[in-house]
C-alpha cells in the first residue's frame, strides 16, 4: 500500500506492506472562523473575568507567543487579543515576546511569516534571548531548587498574557500553558536546571503526564510564583487548523485545553510492532534533527525492543548548525558513551536533553532517518541509519523477521498521544 506522510511543506508517499497498521489522530473539523473562536474564548474565560475587563489604561502589556518551530496561529491570536484590549491599551504599550527558550532567534522574514506584515509594523515584537543576562531578571530559587531568571520585559510588564497551543509533549507532558514562561522566556541557567539529566531521565517525564512530572512540576511552580495575568491557548487539528480555543486563569485554562487535546490526539494501538514508520508532522516541526527526536520518541511507544523505527523528516535547517546538539552527538562514538558522559558531567550543557533522549532511544531500538536536508554522514554521526528508499528498507526488514513481522505507520508522530491497548 502507499501511505502519505507529512514531510516538509508537503507530503511523501511511501510504499509499505499491505498488512501495515495505519495509526493517526482523527481529522477533527476546524472551527468555522479561527479568529471568532479565539475572540469567543477571550470573552468567556475560565476562572477570570473577560480579558477586556482586566486591563487598565497605562498598563504595559506583554504577550508571550511560540517561536517559529511551532505552528501556532499567531496572527489570529494577536488579532483577537488586540481587538479585546485595543480600546484601552495602545499599540505602543504592547510588547510581543517570542518565547524561544534556547532556540535561535527568528529572522525578520520569519517573523513576518509568523505574524503577518500588519502586526510586524504595528507591534514591538522581540525575540527572547536566554543567553543575554542583561535582558534577564534574577528572581531567586523556585520549585525543586531551580534558579529562575526571566525576560526583563516580561517581568516588568504590568499585565502578562501567555499564548500557545496544546499538544502532547515527549518529556514535559503537554505543550502550551506555563511552558511559555519557562523555558520559553527563561534564562539559560533556568533552562539547564529544568532539563538536567535527572529530570529528563525520569520515567515521569513523558508524553501526557503533568502531575508528578519532574520537568512540568517545576515549570508550573515557576509560572505560579512569578505570575501570569491571563492565558489563551488553542488546540489544532492535524492540518494545523484551530479546532478550539481556551482562555482565562493559566492552570484552569490549560487543564481544559489538555483535556480537549488528549481527546483529539489519542491513538490506541492494539500491539507493539517490529517496525514503526513515522514522520515529524511536517514543517515547521520537522525543520531539523533536533526537533525530529519527538517523532522518534512517539514511535518508540509502539516499537518492540530491538525493533526498527523509520522517520521521515525534511530537516531543511540541518542538524541544526546552532546550539550544542550536534557537537554533543559528534563528540561520542556510541549512544552508550554519550549517556555515560552525561551521567558523569557535573553540569548540564545546552541541548543536552535532546541528545540524551535520542541516545536512550538508540540504545533500545534501531532508528533510520530519511531527510533531504541531512547528508548520510550527518545522520550516521547522530547514531541513526541513513535511508534513501524507505520502502526497500521496510521490505527487507519484514523479510528478515518473517513470518511474524508486523509493521505500523504512525502518520504524525509528535501530534499523537500513543496508548497501548490493555492487552497489548
Amino acid at each position: 500500500m502507499k501511505v502519505d506522510f507529512p514531510y516538509g511543506s508537503g507530503t511523501i508517499a511511501l510504499e509499505l506492506p499491505d498488512t501495515t497498521t495505519v495509526l493517526a489522530p482523527p481529522l477533527v473539523p476546524a472551527a468555522p472562523d479561527a479568529t471568532a473562536a479565539i475572540a469567543a474564548a477571550l470573552a468567556a474565560p475560565i476562572g477570570t473575568p473577560p480579558l477586556a475587563a482586566l486591563v487598565r489604561p497605562n498598563m504595559r502589556v506583554a504577550i508571550a507567543v511560540c517561536d517559529g518551530t511551532r505552528p501556532q496561529p499567531r496572527a489570529a491570536v494577536c488579532g483577537a487579543i488586540l481587538d479585546a484590549i485595543g480600546a484601552t491599551i495602545p499599540d505602543q504599550d504592547i510588547t510581543v515576546l517570542v518565547a524561544t527558550g534556547t532556540h535561535r532567534a527568528n529572522t525578520a522574514e520569519e517573523l513576518e511569516e509568523m505574524f503577518g506584515a500588519e502586526w510586524c509594523r504595528r507591534l514591538s515584537i522581540l525575540n527572547h534571548d536566554a543567553r543575554d543576562d542583561a535582558s534577564l531578571v534574577d528572581l531567586g530559587t523556585m520549585g525543586s531548587d531551580v534558579p529562575v531568571m526571566l525576560n526583563r520585559a516580561w517581568v516588568e510588564a504590568d499585565f502578562k498574557i501567555t499564548t500557545g497551543f496544546v499538544e502532547p509533549h515527549f518529556f514535559a507532558g503537554y505543550s502550551g500553558g506555563p511552558k511559555l514562561v519557562a523555558p520559553g522566556l527563561a534564562g539559560m541557567r533556568t533552562i539547564l536546571a529544568l532539563h538536567d539529566a535527572r529530570r529528563i531521565g525520569s520515567p515521569s517525564a513523558t508524553w501526557g503526564v503533568i502531575e508528578h512530572n519532574t520537568v512540568h512540576d517545576d515549570v508550573r511552580a515557576i509560572a505560579a510564583k512569578t505570575g501570569v495575568d491571563f492565558s489563551c491557548d488553542v488546540v489544532l487539528n492535524r492540518d494545523h487548523e484551530v479546532v478550539a480555543a481556551f482562555s482565562g486563569e493559566l492552570f484552569q485554562m490549560h487543564a481544559a485545553a489538555r483535556a480537549r487535546a488528549e481527546a483529539d490526539c489519542r491513538v490506541v494501538a492494539p500491539e507493539r510492532y517490529d517496525i514503526v514508520v513515522t514522520s515529524n508532522s511536517g514543517y515547521p516541526l520537522d525543520q531539523n534533527l533536533y526537533q525530529a527526536v519527538k517523532g522518534m520518541s512517539a514511535a518508540a511507544r509502539l516499537v518492540k525492543d530491538g525493533g526498527l523505527i523509520v522517520v521521515v523528516a525534511e530537516c531543511r535547517d540541518g542538524m541544526p548548525a546552532h546550539g550544542e546538539f550536534t557537537a554533543l552527538l559528534q563528540a561520542h562514538d556510541t549512544p552508550a558513551a554519550l549517556l555515560a558522559a552525561i551521567d558523569a558531567a557535573a553540569t548540564t550543557r545546552p541541548d543536552q536533553w535532546q541528545a540524551q533522549i535520542l541516545a536512550r532511544l538508540c540504545e533500545r531500538t534501531r532508528i533510520a532517518l530519511y531527510a533531504d536536508g541531512l547528508s548520510a554522514a550527518e545522520r550516521t554521526s547522530a547514531f541513526v541509519e541513513p535511508v534513501e528508499d524507505v520502502g526497500a528498507l521496510v521490505a527487507a526488514e519484514m523479510a528478515r523477521r518473517a513470518p511474524t513481522a508486523r509493521c505500523a505507520a504512525l502518520i504524525r508522530g509528535p501530534e499523537s498521544l500513543v496508548v497501548l491497548a490493555p492487552d497489548a
